[in-house]
């Protein structure tokens, strides 16, 4: 289990330039969430759900990791166990940076990937869009029932175990460019020892006074700042 746990959203990935959830313009703006984002929508909207998240995988394609996500990296590949890296976001930015697949807890899915509803297959696509591997079938049965490889809202999250199985041993939450109306990190925070939290602005969501430090200002600018105190606690902790 991990002494200090980084949980990370859509916030530290908006500087290398993807669209977050909450934006009024971009990609997001273009459809409503409740077609696209929501348990069913394969069922009643599948093609314009597909659609989607093939424009996103696009989007993705030359999207370069920033500092934070860089400094992360080094930091996880250097304690190992000690630091548990968890996102929401289902870019691949931090895999870029250079954290190995295994060593980072997608909790929503991961873009780049699609499963089989039939065989339940879980592979690669790259930034391809769905029909233009395997024509859109199955690589292992041949389904034609394939779909993004992401948690929609009102589905069940497996992920979400691991997140509170490394929150039982952590001594240091950190929180980075998120509203906390997905995950709740309130609660977290006020059982953790020590908490730091990172968004650009206050969020209604986010009650601000249970953390010890608070920056309100872009990831890349308090990240150093930020990882000098996730290695001291790892240090102090061994």
């Amino acid at each position: 289990m991990a002494k200090v746990v980084v949980l990370s959203g859509a916030g530290i990935s908006a500087e290398s330039g993807l669209s977050t959830f909450r934006e009024s313009d971009g990609l997001w703006a273009q459809y409503s969430v409740d077609d696209i984002c929501t348990a069913g929508c394969l069922i009643s909207n599948r093609e314009q759900t597909i659609e989607f998240y093939d424009k996103r995988r696009t989007e993705l394609s030359d999207k370069e990791p920033n500092h934070a996500h860089k400094v992360l990296a080094h930091l996880k590949n250097r304690y190992k166990d000690d630091l548990a890296i968890i996102t929401q976001n289902v870019d691949n930015l931090f895999e870029k940076a250079g954290i190995e697949p295994d060593n980072l807890v997608h909790l929503h899915g991961e873009l780049t990937k699609v499963e089989c509803e039939s065989c339940n297959h879980i592979y690669d696509i790259g930034y391809n869009k769905l029909s233009e591997v395997n024509g859109g079938k199955c690589v292992a049965c041949g389904s034609d029932q394939v779909r993004p490889y992401i948690v929609m809202f009102g589905e069940m999250a497996p992920q979400y175990e691991t997140l509170d199985k490394e929150i039982q041993d952590c001594s240091l939450l950190v929180v980075i460019g998120t509203s906390g109306m997905v995950v709740g990190v309130n609660t977290m925070a006020h059982f953790i020892e020590h908490s730091i939290l990172n968004n650009l602005a206050p969020s209604e969501a986010i009650n601000d006074s249970y953390f010890d430090k608070v920056f309100y200002d872009k990831v890349t600018n308090v990240i150093d700042e930020i990882a000098y105190e996730i290695e001291d606690r790892l240090i102090e902790g061994r």
